[in-house]
């Protein structure tokens, strides 16, 4: 009897012994310290690598975004000078803002570009050239009547850079100074005309009660123009009503124009030798004479030189350049231009020649 229960306490042991060695298998505190420092020591750098390849991404997308929103704003502006009749070269600029009516204005904002162009309206003159009997403007093609053709007229075209200062307008984002520029376009449109030969403004043209909007002059146009007086009465100071941009709800072309004033100047003569060395006939004399640097080109007074206009008048062409600021999309501050980045600084020029004649 002590020996079969010796037995059975010696077998129960040796079970238990078993059972316990098999449960105490598993990695040490040691093993786990190991493999965390091993599996640090490896997804770091995959970490390090996974971020700088998405930061590099981001700054290769901003560069293509900017490289685009210039490129389209160089074919607008390609397209509107395409039906220039008339461009204003830095002397003329100059002259309209010197007198009674001068261009639209406001703090930070310099136009750069101004011209005159043709501009469409569609359906807005009656087939009928008999005054008592046509149709005014304002009931062309009502019902589908076909009773009025398209016609011509012109507009004031005007390209502003603009600098802006307030941290919180959405034309500074992201937030921080310096702002980056943009580029505003504004339009002053000339009304459908009753009698090119009317001897007063009030004969010459459709009033409110003739016409709709889109037919009527802006309230800036100057119903006194004369094209043998190109920079006189160019404008109507009275109607600039807007307190933004005195006299406009301008459209706002491309933002993120370079801000910077470190990008080496572009040679002192490069607007004439780009527009071919124009020249110009002395006043009182048969000999003629170059057309200035200062003449022909039309700049901001910063001297950034990232968006300037060389312009012809003598021969309606204009060469436009622009200069985009990738860095300031991505941070507020170090986003001046450095030789080493010029890469986030894309350049792009465009020249046009209008159509050539005045009054066309």
């Amino acid at each position: 009897m002590k020996t079969l229960l010796r037995l059975l306490l010696k077998t129960h042991h040796q079970r238990n012994r078993s059972g316990s060695a098999q449960t105490d298998k598993g990695m040490t505190l040691v093993e786990l310290l190991v493999g965390a420092i091993m599996a640090f020591l490896i997804i770091t750098p995959m970490l390090g690598f996974v971020v700088d390849m998405l930061n590099t991404d981001r700054r290769e997308q901003v560069k293509s975004n900017t490289e685009q929103d210039l490129q389209a704003a160089l074919d607008f502006i390609a397209q509107d000078l395409s039906q220039a009749i008339y461009i204003y070269d830095n002397a003329d600029i100059t002259a309209i803002n010197s007198s009674p009516t001068p261009l639209p204005s406001a703090p930070n904002a310099t136009p750069i570009l101004v011209f005159w162009k043709r501009k469409q309206i569609r359906d807005a003159v009656s087939v009928d050239t008999n005054p008592a009997t046509r149709t005014l403007p304002i009931n062309c093609n009502v019902n589908n009547a076909n009773n009025c053709n398209d016609t011509y007229t012109r507009s004031l075209v005007a390209y502003y850079q603009v600098r802006e200062n307030n941290l919180n307008s959405i034309w500074c984002q992201p937030s921080g100074a310096p702002c980056p520029t943009r580029i505003e376009r504004y339009e002053i449109s000339e009304g459908i005309m009753k009698n090119p030969a009317g001897t007063t403004a009030a004969t010459r043209y459709f009033d409110d009660n003739e016409a709709k909007d889109g037919q009527r002059h802006s309230a800036a146009f100057n119903l006194n123009f004369d094209w043998n007086q190109p920079t006189q009465n160019v404008t109507n100071p009275a109607g600039f009503t807007n307190s933004s941009f005195t006299g406009s709800n301008p459209q706002v072309l491309v933002n993120y124009i370079d801000q910077s004033a470190l990008v080496p100047p572009p040679p002192n003569d490069e607007c004439q030798r780009a527009l071919g060395n124009p020249t110009a006939q002395v006043p009182g004399t048969t000999t003629t004479s170059p057309v200035l640097e200062t003449t022909l080109k039309i700049a901001n007074p910063d001297n950034t030189n990232s968006f300037y206009a060389c312009v012809d008048t003598s021969q309606n062409i204009a060469r436009v350049t622009i200069r985009g600021n990738s860095l300031r999309r991505l941070q507020p501050n170090n986003a001046e231009f450095q030789t080493s980045r010029s890469a986030f600084f894309p350049t792009a020029t465009v020249q046009v020649q209008g159509l050539g004649a005045r009054g066309r």
